[in-house]
C-alpha cells in the first residue's frame, strides 16, 4: 500500500511540473564576494510574488520595480504563483543590485528568454520603472569574481568601464532590460565597453608646498611623514598653516601603483564613490568633519558601509580640530592604526575592510589656540590646555610618530616674495626614498601586501634595516630612560630614523643609522613622551 501511494504522488507531481530558473549573482560581506544563486519557480496557486532567503528592505521591494519594468516593456506577470530563493538562504543579501538577476530569472521562467544563453553570467544591477538599467555599487569586485570563475559579467552600462578593469572578462554592458534581452537572443549585440580612468577623481585642490610661507620644520616632517608613510601631528595657533601643510601631502606623494589603485577603486566601488565608473588615479586624500560618527570613521551602518579609515586606504586621512572629534571615536582609530585593516563585528557577521592609510592630524594648544602669546591667550590658560589636550588619550599620542610645533606666521615670513621648495621637488626625494625602502624590502623577502614602507614593515624587518652605530645607541638609550619612551615609542623612533636615512642621499643604503638620524627622530617625539 505505501508503495502504491508513493507511485500515485510522483505521477500527480510530473502532472504539474513547476518552471524553474537559476541566475547567478553575488553578495557583499566587506571586500569579501559571496556567490548567490537566484532560483525563481512559477508554479500553479494563487497569484503572488514572493522573495525569499534573508532579502533586506531593498531586495524585498525588488519585485515591484520588475513587475513594473516588464510592464514597461508590454509583459505581465503570469497568473501563478511567482516564488523567488536567494541562496544560500542563511546568508543575508542586500542591495538593489539583485533587480536584474531577478528579473532576467523571472523572464527566463517565463521561456522569454533561454535560459542556456544565461546560465553561465554573473548578473547585477537595479531596475527603474520604465526597465532601465541603473549603477549600483560593487560592480569591480562582482567583476573580478567572475574573471576567477570564467563568468561573463552582465550590468548596467554605466558600470561597464568600471567593469572593464578586472582582467580578462566577457562584459555585457545594457542600458536597459530591452536591448539586454535583444542581445541575449542574438538580434542586437551590445558593443564590449571599455575600460576607462574616472573624468572627476574626488581629489582635494592641490596645495603646492610654495604656497606656504614660512614652517620650515613643518615642511621638513611632512616630507619624512610622507617618504615613510608616518602618522603626523601639528600643533599650533589658529591661521598658522596646519589645514594647508595637510592639504599639500597628496602632492608630494608618489602615484598609486596599479595594484593599489585597483584595491583602492574596490573598496570605493562597495561604498558607490567611483568616480563616473572609472577606476581612482590618485591617492585618497579623507577630512572628514569633526562631527563624524564612530560608524562612518570605522565603518558599519545598516550595511556595514566602510568607513573613512578604509576609504582613506593607500592614502592619507586629515583629522582637522582633533580634540573636537568624539572621546569614543578616537579610541576607536588605536586599533586599525595598529592592524591596518577595520574589523566591523555585528551578531550576524564579521565584516573586515583594509585600512593602511596615513593618518594627518592638527589642533590648537588649547581651546582658544594662543597658549603662550600674552596678548592674546585667554584668562584661563596655562589650566585651559591641560584640559584641552586631555581630550587625546595617551595612547592615542604614542601611535603619532612625528609631532611639530606649527608656529604663528611671521611678518617677515609673509612678506617674502618668492615661496621656497615646490611639492614636485621635494616630491621626487620622496619617491627615490620609498623606492630604496621597496628594493630593501624586496631583498628581505617583506610581501607588497604586508606593506614595504618603513611605517609598515614587521618588527622583524625593521631590526634588520636599523642597526645603529655606538654613538647612535648610546643617544636612544639615553632617551629611552629619560623620556620614559614606550616600546611602541622606541620602535617608531626607529622607524622614523630609517625614513630620514632614506631621505639622506649621503648615506649609503645599508650603513647603520649615525646619531644624526636618531636625533632628528627624537626631536619629532611629543615632549610628554
Amino acid at each position: 500500500m505505501l508503495s502504491t501511494c508513493h507511485n500515485e504522488i510522483e505521477v500527480e507531481q510530473k502532472g504539474n511540473i513547476d518552471v524553474v530558473a537559476s541566475i547567478k549573482t553575488v553578495a557583499f560581506q566587506g571586500i569579501d564576494v559571496q556567490p548567490v544563486d537566484v532560483q525563481v519557480q512559477i508554479s500553479n496557486g494563487l497569484p503572488a510574488f514572493t522573495i525569499v532567503g534573508l532579502p533586506d528592505k531593498a531586495v524585498a521591494e525588488s519585485k515591484e520595480r520588475v513587475r513594473a519594468a516588464l510592464h514597461a516593456l508590454g509583459l505581465s506577470l503570469p497568473p501563478k504563483r511567482l516564488t523567488v530563493n536567494l541562496a544560500p538562504a542563511d546568508l543575508s543579501k542586500e542591495g538593489s543590485h539583485f533587480d536584474l538577476p531577478i528579473a532576467l530569472g523571472v523572464l527566463a521562467a517565463m521561456e522569454i528568454i533561454p535560459q542556456d544563453k544565461i546560465e553561465a553570467a554573473l548578473v547585477l544591477g537595479e531596475l527603474s520603472l520604465d526597465a532601465s538599467l541603473r549603477a549600483v555599487s560593487g560592480v569591480l569586485p562582482a567583476a573580478m569574481h567572475a574573471s576567477a570563475n570564467d563568468n561573463v559579467l552582465i550590468c548596467p552600462s554605466a558600470c561597464g568601464g568600471e567593469a572593464a578593469w578586472a582582467g580578462d572578462l566577457s562584459i555585457v554592458a545594457a542600458q536597459d532590460l530591452l536591448q539586454l534581452i535583444n542581445h541575449i537572443k542574438g538580434q542586437c549585440p551590445i558593443e564590449v565597453p571599455q575600460a576607462r580612468l574616472g573624468e572627476t577623481d574626488a581629489v582635494i585642490a592641490l596645495v603646492d608646498l610654495a604656497d606656504v610661507k614660512g614652517q620650515e620644520s613643518a615642511k621638513r616632517a611632512l616630507e619624512v611623514a610622507a617618504a615613510g608613510g608616518h602618522n603626523l601631528l601639528m600643533s599650533g595657533p589658529p591661521g598658522s598653516g596646519k589645514s594647508m601643510l595637510a592639504r599639500c601631502l597628496p602632492g608630494v606623494l608618489p602615484p598609486l601603483s596599479p595594484q593599489e589603485a585597483l584595491e583602492v577603486s574596490m573598496i570605493h566601488s562597495l561604498a558607490g564613490s567611483l568616480p563616473d565608473g572609472g577606476l581612482l588615479r590618485h591617492r585618497p586624500f579623507r577630512d572628514p568633519h569633526h562631527s563624524a560618527s564612530l560608524p562612518s570613521l570605522i565603518g558599519g551602518g545598516h550595511r556595514v558601509k566602510p568607513g573613512e579609515i578604509s576609504l582613506a586606504h593607500h592614502g592619507v586621512l586629515f583629522l582637522d580640530e582633533l580634540p573636537e572629534f568624539a572621546r569614543g571615536t578616537l579610541e576607536a582609530l588605536r586599533q586599525p592604526l595598529e592592524a591596518r585593516e577595520a574589523l566591523i563585528a555585528r551578531a550576524d557577521k564579521h565584516v573586515r575592510y583594509p585600512a593602511r592609510f596615513q593618518l594627518i592630524a592638527a589642533m590648537n594648544p588649547c581651546r582658544c589656540g594662543h597658549l603662550g602669546d600674552a596678548d592674546l591667550a585667554c584668562s584661563k590658560a596655562p589650566r585651559c590646555a591641560v584640559d584641552y589636550q586631555n581630550k587625546i588619550s595617551g595612547p592615542m599620542l604614542d601611535r603619532m610618530d612625528l609631532y611639530v610645533e606649527v608656529p604663528a606666521v611671521s611678518v617677515d615670513d609673509l612678506n617674502k616674495s618668492g615661496g621656497g621648495e615646490r611639492s614636485a621637488q621635494v616630491a621626487a626625494r620622496v619617491a627615490q626614498a620609498q623606492e630604496r625602502q621597496r628594493l630593501r624590502s624586496e631583498r628581505l623577502g617583506v610581501s607588497e601586501n604586508s606593506g614595504r614602507l618603513n611605517a609598515f614593515i614587521s618588527g622583524e624587518a625593521l631590526e634588520a634595516v636599523t642597526q645603529m652605530d655606538g654613538e647612535a645607541k648610546a643617544l636612544l638609550d639615553k632617551a629611552m630612560e629619560r623620556s620614559k619612551l614606550s616600546a611602541r615609542g622606541y620602535y617608531r623612533v626607529l622607524r622614523v630614523a630609517r625614513t630620514i636615512a632614506d631621505l639622506d642621499v649621503r648615506a649609503v643604503d645599508d650603513a647603520p643609522l649615525s646619531s644624526a638620524h636618531i636625533a632628528e627622530a627624537l626631536s619629532y617625539r611629543r615632549p610628554s613622551f
